[in-house]
């Protein structure tokens, strides 16, 4: 066990691509959504329980969670759950997460990974991050990328370089790009040299401190005044202060997409970001009819549907084709499947004309 490998799991999101499933009082992370009898979260922090002690497993998250947090990983101390007193995206969590960590261990490698996403493969999975973290150094920054196996619109790509480099571990990033429209999506599948990007990062404390430092200075600065307070009960009114005036940027734009030693490990380990209905449709087990079935539920000449009941209560379809049906004790939702993108103007429409109680 490397004991200054530190494992910090991002746990903040609210995941309104599964609403109404997932609510702003108990999002996705949070939800046994695949029927195992461990959340999302806790299935993250399984992944690394054999690898590293809980004295070095970090969560960061948002205050509202504080409870669920302390239910769902009991072991962790409360030291180790970072509890941000307002959103800011990914570039303040990983400072905090960072300028914490290297207080308690200076030479400390860090692997930074979201709650929400699934691995099948968690052994081919846990290669890939040894390959990284054996690569972190005082300089580099690593990402891990999916080998594609579609063209896929919902996902960033990583492009890097092929040259003189086959038979390398790590490869050097060319450029990064989000959510391409379909023919570009296509071309990049087509080319060879393109990855999804899949959020996790791998980095010395000290390579990461530095890139702050450099491309966000602000960010330091605040982060960094805070080296006497970490690990004290100062801590929490110190933190209040730095979000109040952290600007909202993600660790990709905020750092990775300007910084010069960024480097990829490709990884092929049954990844899902589960970031829709659609792809937990398409990780789930179907009838025949290609349909996800969770409820009391009969179907007649209806394919490609995903069902869910949560009222006890019958659900009947008839002619229904790739649609979900979401039915819960307040909300009934019916919409098409693969509108994904539609999820956000449901949750703001409904916030504004029936209030926050629903979202």
């Amino acid at each position: 066990m490397n004991k200054n490998l530190h494992v910090v799991i991002m746990a903040g999101g609210t995941g309104t691509r599964f609403w109404p499933y997932s609510r702003n009082n108990k999002p996705k992370q949070f939800l046994d959504v695949l029927g195992t009898g461990r959340s999302l979260l806790q299935m993250t922090y399984d992944r690394f329980s054999g690898q590293v002690s809980d004295d070095n497993i970090w969560v960061v998250s948002n205050e509202i969670y504080k409870e669920i947090l302390a239910e769902q990983l009991p072991t962790l101390s409360s030291g180790n759950i970072l509890l941000e007193p307002t959103k800011r995206n990914t570039a303040p969590c990983v400072a905090y997460a960072a300028y914490k960590i290297r207080e308690k261990d200076p030479n400390a490698v860090m692997v930074i990974l979201p709650s929400d996403h699934i691995i099948f493969k968690e052994e081919a999975f846990l290669k890939v991050v040894n390959k990284a973290v054996e690569g972190a150094d005082e300089k580099k920054l690593i990402t891990i990328g999916i080998e594609p196996n579609r063209p896929e619109t919902g996902y960033g790509y990583i492009q890097y370089v092929t040259e003189d480099n086959e038979d390398s571990e790590l490869k050097p990033v060319k450029t990064f790009t989000e959510k391409p429209e379909l023919d570009i999506a296509i071309k990049f599948l087509e080319s060879g040299d393109f990855v999804w990007n899949a959020g996790i990062f791998v980095w010395s404390a000290k390579a990461v401190i530095n890139a702050f430092e450099t491309y966000q200075p602000e960010l330091a600065e605040t982060f960094a005044e805070g080296a006497q307070k970490y690990h004290t009960p100062e801590e929490t009114s110190f933190i209040r202060d730095a979000y109040a005036v952290s600007k909202s940027v993600s660790i990709d734009y905020a750092i990775m997409e300007k910084a010069e030693d960024v480097f990829v490990v490709l990884g092929d380990f049954g990844w899902s970001d589960l970031g829709s209905w659609n792809a937990l449709h398409e990780i789930k087990k179907k009838d025949k009819d290609d349909n996800v079935l969770e409820g009391n539920i009969m179907t007649y000449d209806s394919q490609d549907n995903y069902i869910l009941s949560k009222t006890g209560r019958l659900v009947l379809t008839e002619g229904l084709k790739g649609y979900l049906v979401a039915d819960f004790k307040d909300i009934l939702l019916i919409c098409r499947k693969e509108d994904s993108g539609i999820f956000r103007q449901f949750v703001n429409d409904v916030k504004a004309e029936k209030g926050e109680k629903l979202i």
